[in-house]
């Protein structure tokens, strides 16, 4: 029989090439187990539902003699009650590890970071407008929950907020959020921030009609009448707008290299363009008056912004926009259209004017339509000429509805300035 150990013993205990197990007499199944590196631990060896097993107590000499027997001691009183203290240290331990990671997942999972991780790690890499889903993620998602973690977020608290919006006219806006959060909740799903899309089953607020808003001439002639109360940079957007038909993210965004001022040219790059094809757009002396109009931001290569920034606050100079618009028409409003259909009703003036719709296609960068599928493979002819034409004509056609006088018989366009 083992004798019971002193500390006497235990410090005669020396190191060895091999691993040593020690007993204790005194308390069955305890021993010091001695290591060849010379660290040293207690642990008690039991049996538990017929199998043999093994109890780490501590580190000698953090956990000394006395320690050692009356922590053995209360396992083996554990084990006559049926409990298998190995098995419950390990439970204990994962138990604080996954306390752990919850933990550090409850920071991850904060609505705010999680918007702007996603931002970052996705939309900045993967999409061209994603100051765009920026703006709306933390416009309404992040100013209704900020603070809160994304895993708390129901179906509940989604069809509030999308109520909210729609309630006070929003229902196309509450569809892009909505459709902004979805996808960054799939993306929290991929990346284990989250482990269920809360936005699963949940439809998109509102059902959109086709947009067929198209603006005549008296009420293009008043928008850019309106443009002369708005400041810079939204005035020059404006009006760019309206001359070349352009999508407001290509003119808001443009930068300086882009354009060619003595051949009258803006080459949108690939980067920049909705069909990812470089598109070069002729320019109007109207346009190009504007360009030369234009300051420029030392150390910013756009042509709209400072400090390496785009102007963004579009939905502001819209709202003021409209104002001035109604001001203009006698105090009364004229009918909803948004910025975008600026761009479709170009397309529709200079069909009025006698452009033919394969030029009209290309001064809107298409590849559908006249130049969709096997015709774009083959049509390679740049329909520069007919280009400039066009937007010449149109130029003038837009000065002529805007001074009332006949489009021959008007100075150039250029002098009706912001």
């Amino acid at each position: 029989m083992a004798k019971a150990l002193t500390q006497i013993a235990i410090d005669a205990i020396k190191p060895s090439d091999k691993r040593r197990e020690v007993p204790d007499g005194k308390i069955a199944g305890l021993f010091l187990i001695a290591q060849p590196s010379g660290s040293r631990s207690w642990a008690l060896r039991y049996r538990h539902a017929g199998r043999t097993r093994k109890f780490t107590i501590g580190a000698y000499p953090a956990v000394g003699l006395a320690d050692a027997r009356k922590a053995a001691q209360a396992a083996l009183g554990d084990i006559a009650r049926g409990t298998d203290p190995a098995a419950q240290k390990q439970a204990a331990k994962e138990a604080a590890a996954a306390a752990v990671r919850a933990e550090r997942r409850a920071q991850l999972d904060i609505v705010e970071k999680v918007v702007a991780e996603f931002i970052q790690r996705h939309a900045k890499p993967n999409t061209r407008d994603w100051r765009e889903t920026q703006r709306l993620l933390n416009k309404d998602v992040v100013a209704a929950w900020g603070g809160r973690r994304l895993s708390e977020i129901g179906k509940a608290d989604i069809h509030r907020l999308l109520d909210k919006m729609v309630d006070r006219g929003a229902g196309v806006s509450a569809n892009r959020v909505f459709a902004h959060f979805r996808k960054m909740c799939r993306w929290a799903v991929s990346r284990g921030i989250i482990d269920k899309n809360p936005c699963e089953g949940i439809s998109p607020p509102t059902v959109e009609k086709p947009r067929d808003r198209v603006l005549d001439e008296r009420e293009l002639a008043l928008l850019w009448q309106a443009t002369a109360s708005l400041e810079f940079p939204y005035a020059q957007i404006f009006r760019l707008l309206i001359l070349t038909g352009a999508r407001k993210g290509e003119v808001a965004g443009a930068t300086w290299r882009e354009f060619d001022v003595k051949k009258r040219l803006w080459t949108l790059p690939a980067s920049r363009s909705k069909n990812h094809r470089e598109h070069a757009l002729p320019l109007s002396l109207a346009a190009v008056d504007i360009l030369s109009s234009l300051p420029r931001f030392e150390g910013s290569e756009f042509v709209f912004g400072a400090n390496g920034r785009t102007p963004s606050s579009f939905s502001d100079a819209k709202a003021r926009f409209d104002s001035e618009v109604a001001r203009l028409n006698g105090g009364e409003a004229i009918p909803h259209f948004t910025i975008h259909d600026i761009r479709r009703s170009v397309a529709s003036g200079l069909a009025s004017i006698g452009v033919q719709l394969h030029v009209i296609e290309r001064c809107l960068n298409h590849v559908s339509g006249s130049f969709g599928g096997i015709v774009s493979v083959y049509q390679r002819h740049s329909y520069a000429e007919e280009m400039h034409s066009a937007l010449d004509a149109w130029a003038r056609h837009i000065e002529a509805i805007v001074t009332g006088k006949p489009a021959d018989n008007v100075v150039e366009l250029a002098a009706v300035r912001v």
